[in-house]
């Protein structure tokens, strides 16, 4: 007990509340009651950002194409999400005749866990976490790849060839893009010197985006595959397979895989934010100075920033191919952060200790091989290689199929 609630003052200030009400001897009954409020309030804290960030992605989305997005229910549309709420909730829950029905309504159950066991360990501000697991990347890590196991449930408990489909390509890029995914937060965890993700805020006395840009870059773009979001959405490709794994879903079980989705997108964001971002700390004030603001409100304003971040790449570039999306992986996103790991390594292993000027060394340094790496791997994989045999016959064939 002792360990949780040191430098924890979110936990420490509820417990204590209970403790000076209950009689000496249940202290034990302050403890169970202060987690299960704990986890109540994320829970629903959880439930009430997706629904802002539904909100505030399609007002974007509408602004980025040229209309007005949701103005109807309530001030500016702003009620929407819930009257899209009371609508799903109405729906009919369809359960397919051949169906496998555990499995069937277990998996929107096991896409929804991540998300909401992820939301333990991010730290939201100084003292303000609900538990500093010494292992806490390794656990975001572990936790993250469950949602793979879901996605396949569905695919496979709905007895249905999209369905399917789209659930055999999303266990195909989940594990693909997990592998550049782990490998970009390596270089952190050597600069950092901790699995704690309080602690690698505490590391940084420069925002680690800086001396990590590479591995940035990196974790953005597969972090983005990872939540099956634009322009890596193929998953769900409604042009080819309906809707891929969740075809068969709708009601509160579609409700869930939506809360999974978004829900996944904000503790991502805010796992970058935390280990890229240096988490609460004021971006402008050297540690240790007076803060103006809030820690909580700094991690929130990171928090937006990189999910505005995510809308404006959902709202910019059309969605890829399976085959792209795999080569990208593998053939990119992968080499990328190999390199970023040997260069990292290297540099910790001359400068295990950099003062200030050292640091700044290391930023041109790292940023000079970045932007090298990013130019590199473009002008080898930019260039359309074209076939015009393959041309010939290609048109050959579509003549062929006209007639």
């Amino acid at each position: 007990m002792d360990v949780i609630l040191a430098g924890n003052s979110l936990y420490r200030n509820i417990y204590g509340f209970f403790a000076g009400l209950l009689p000496d001897g249940l202290s034990w009954l302050a403890f169970v009651i202060t987690g299960l409020i704990l986890a109540f309030l994320f829970v629903n804290a959880l439930m009430i950002f997706v629904a802002g960030v539904v909100y505030l992605e399609r007002r974007v989305l509408g602004r980025f194409q040229s209309r007005l997005g949701p103005n109807r229910v309530g001030p500016f549309g702003a009620l929407q999400p819930i009257a899209d709420l009371l609508k799903m909730v109405f729906k009919e829950d369809v359960v397919p005749a051949a169906a496998d029905k555990l499995v069937f309504v277990a998996a929107p159950i096991v896409m929804v866990v991540p998300a909401l066991a992820l939301m333990a360990v991010i730290p939201y501000g100084k003292n303000t976490f609900v538990t500093n697991l010494n292992v806490g990347i390794l656990f975001a890590i572990a936790i993250t790849s469950v949602s793979s196991l879901g996605i396949f449930m569905a695919g496979w408990g709905s007895a249905n060839r999209f369905a399917m489909l789209g659930a055999m390509r999303g266990v195909a890029m989940l594990v693909s893009y997990e592998v550049p995914m782990i490998l970009s937060l390596v270089g952190v965890l050597l600069l950092g010197g901790t699995l704690s993700l309080v602690g690698v805020v505490d590391a940084q006395r420069i925002p680690f985006i800086l001396l990590q840009p590479l591995g940035f870059l990196v974790f953005l773009i597969a972090a983005t595959a990872e939540m099956n979001r634009a322009p890596f959405d193929i998953v769900e490709a409604d042009s080819e397979i309906v809707a891929g794994y969740h075809t068969e879903y709708s009601g509160v079980k579609w409700g869930m895989f939506q809360l999974a989705e978004y829900g996944a997108m904000i503790v991502s964001a805010a796992v970058l934010v935390t280990v890229f971002l240096s988490g609460w700390q004021n971006p402008f004030v050297p540690q240790g100075w007076p803060q103006v603001l809030p820690s909580q409100l700094w991690f929130l304003l990171k928090l937006g920033f990189v999910l505005f971040l995510l809308i404006w790449v959902r709202a910019t570039i059309p969605r890829l191919r399976i085959d792209q999306i795999m080569g990208f992986a593998w053939k990119i996103l992968f080499p990328l952060a190999l390199l970023n790991l040997v260069v990292t390594a290297v540099e910790v292993q001359l400068v295990p200790d950099p003062n200030a000027w050292q640091l700044w060394v290391l930023v041109a340094i790292n940023l000079a091989v970045a932007v090298g790496a990013v130019v590199g791997f473009g002008a080898a994989f930019g260039r359309r290689r074209t076939n015009p045999t393959a041309s010939v016959t290609l048109v050959s064939a579509q003549a062929e199929v006209a007639r």
